[in-house]
């Protein structure tokens, strides 16, 4: 197992960037990128796989959303979605190659994989090993996550020596749907942190009370949080919760 370094516990993490459309920085984008590493904010970033294999840093599965495009990431190659706009940017989609280029050790980065199975099972791989390729060069400090306990059991296998974690939720299946229910009841309890060799958890803000949680925070496992949007929801998470992931407005440094 490999712990997070005191970066990652101290520096406050800038959901999907530090992003905001109506100045030009949209989700996951360069500018909102840049933004967090000058107001010195941990950056937090999603991958989707191209259809070349190349690992992307968007959130959705499909581009309506958040870029002026159609259909899905997975149906294009890395070379059209470095083409096609985000919504409230001048600049294309990133791939985890710029992205890394641009941070250089910064500031922490904290990396979520995308669910590339579609019901959080084993049809994993090729996204974990993209991004394997390019984190195993990379000297800044950077840690990984997926809510698939596969994908991080896949990441102790091709990058061992990167922080790995699960991101965890009450998983309410009427939030959640199309995941099957006995899929979400599964997860909710966290039982595959010990085989996916995991160190922390990225527990969603309102389900922080848990019992499993403040168990696995017992045993030694760092606990951050996901997504915090105002002061009071930070206070009241930093009862629990050893660092947490916000937007919405600036958290202040605690270190």
């Amino acid at each position: 197992m490999t712990r997070l370094s005191t970066s990652f516990l101290t520096t406050p993490f800038a959901h999907r960037a530090l992003h905001d459309v109506t100045d030009g920085r949209p989700e996951n984008s360069r500018a909102a990128i840049r933004a967090a590493i000058d107001a010195g904010y941990g950056i937090e970033i999603d991958l989707q796989l191209s259809a070349d294999d190349e690992a992307m840093v968007f959130h959705d599965y499909q581009l309506a959303r958040l870029a002026e495009g159609t259909g899905s990431v997975r149906q294009k190659t890395a070379t059209e979605l470095s083409a096609i706009p985000l919504i409230g940017g001048q600049e294309g989609i990133p791939t985890l190659a710029e992205v890394l280029d641009l941070v250089d050790g910064q500031v922490p980065l904290l990396i979520e994989f995308k669910d590339q199975d579609g019901q959080m099972g084993t049809s994993i791989g090729p996204l974990e090993e993209a991004a394997a390729s390019l984190l195993n060069a990379y000297q800044g400090p950077v840690a990984v996550m997926s809510f698939n306990p596969h994908s991080v059991a896949r990441m102790a296998q091709l990058c061992p020596q990167i922080p790995r974690g699960i991101v965890t939720s009450a998983y309410d299946p009427s939030a959640w749907a199309p995941l099957a229910t006995e899929v979400c009841d599964h997860l909710r309890d966290i039982p595959d942190y010990d085989r996916a060799q995991a160190s922390f958890i990225s527990h969603e803000v309102a389900d922080l009370s848990r019992p499993r949680v403040a168990e696995l925070k017992v045993q030694g496992a760092n606990i951050l949080c996901w997504t915090v949007t105002s002061p009071e929801v930070e206070a009241q998470a930093r009862e629990i919760a050893e660092n947490i992931t916000f937007e919405q407005y600036l958290a202040p440094h605690t270190a």
